[in-house]
């Protein structure tokens, strides 16, 4: 089995041989600049933060294992061949069904490579109005050991992102804990001090989730915790780029100050992403899916998640931030899998490695990519 193709990362024209599911060899084939019409290939895209898509809510109170192997199977469709399915904070008893039904899609063997483990997203997070964002207040808690322990046996040891806010009591004592576990902490969904971001970074703490969100509408001019988190070497951050989420001369700043090397771009995605604008449930809320696929808690401002697939984020990052096509593919293949410890595995298309990779059509000036096919394993998913 072979491809040819545009390779995105050596910007040149290339043949791929297959064999028995892995890359057997790339040769370069011509030197030629890249048109509209030229397939591309790509590592296929890597979802660190999805919460639902075309329907299927992985929060929801009667989530079923089937799915969250119809939304894996529905983002390979948008070129999203890996994901952190995520839940979002919840009761106790809510939270522990979505790591269960998540952990037993894992024994499907059709998706199973394609879910790179869980990310928790509270609810060990800010109560504050506007950096606890669209989480229900009444399920947000201090950070408690033994409840994530709990979630992990349940997930089988798949849980690899949690996402905290550091100034709540006990957060320093968890990271800690959780960094010696393997677990990537997150810092979000917060409105801490400069020490309490610096105490986290000290504990363990590697990445920020959806910088920039998950706010206060109005904050101080300087200090204040989105500068801290930008200033961070120690922090990889992820970027939410669809165009309500943060406005183009934002990301293209946040771009430049976190640095391409440390930004990885997420979705976010709620289920409510492809499906027709309207008042729909999310958990035990109301919220709106606009017109201009904005997803807000209904009658109000905030956001409650994005409506995008990943390939939108990468499209947007090449329009507003002024990079280039191969750099945005970095900030959703590379860069994730090295936060996830996976960079030997998947984010790349190299010789010995498995024939996982995309491909598409890009359209540079009106900024849009066009998914022809997903590969895992040399098998097209599409």
């Amino acid at each position: 089995m072979h491809i040819n193709g545009w390779l995105v990362g050596l910007k040149q024209h290339v043949e791929i041989e297959m064999a028995d599911g892995v890359f057997s060899t790339i040769t370069k084939v011509k030197e030629s600049s890249l048109n509209h019409q030229d397939v591309c290939i790509a590592p296929p895209l890597i979802d660190i933060q999805v919460n639902g898509f075309a329907g299927y809510d992985l929060n929801s109170d009667d989530v079923k294992t089937a799915d969250v192997c119809q939304m894996v199977k529905s983002l390979w469709k948008t070129g999203t061949g890996f994901c952190c399915p995520t839940v979002v904070t919840g009761s106790n008893q809510r939270m522990s069904k979505s790591i269960q039904v998540i952990t037993a899609a894992l024994k499907d063997p059709t998706i199973n490579r394609s879910i790179i483990g869980i990310h928790v997203e509270g609810p060990y997070i800010s109560p504050q109005d506007g950096p606890r964002g669209a989480h229900p207040k009444e399920h947000v808690r201090q950070p408690n050991w033994d409840e994530f322990q709990r979630w992990q046996d349940i997930a089988e040891g798949q849980i690899k992102i949690l996402t905290l806010a550091p100034e709540t009591e006990g957060a320093i004592t968890l990271i800690e804990k959780l960094r010696e576990s393997g677990v990537v902490v997150a810092i979000g969904h917060t409105g801490a001090e400069h020490q309490q971001i610096q105490d986290a970074i000290q504990a363990g703490a590697t990445m920020s989730t959806h910088l920039g969100n998950g706010a206060h509408a109005q904050i101080r001019r300087h200090p204040n915790y989105i500068w801290d988190q930008l200033a961070a070497d120690e922090l990889h951050a992820s970027f939410i780029v669809d165009g309500h989420h943060l406005p183009p001369s934002v990301v293209k700043s946040m771009f430049r100050a976190k640095g391409l090397e440390r930004a990885i771009l997420v979705s976010d995605a709620v289920h409510l992403a492809g499906l027709e604008p309207g008042r729909y449930q999310f958990g035990s809320q109301d919220i709106e899916l606009t017109s201009n696929q904005s997803v807000r808690l209904y009658g109000t401002d905030y956001l409650a998640g994005s409506a995008i697939e990943l390939a939108r984020g990468v499209e947007n990052s090449v329009k507003f931030a002024e990079i280039s096509l191969d750099q945005a593919f970095r900030l959703a293949t590379v860069q994730p899998a090295g936060v996830l410890g996976l960079d030997n595995q998947i984010g790349s298309i190299q010789v010995g490695r498995n024939a996982d990779y995309i491909t598409f059509q890009w359209d540079k000036l009106g900024y849009k990519i066009k998914v022809l096919s997903t590969v895992i394993d040399g098998q097209n998913r599409n």
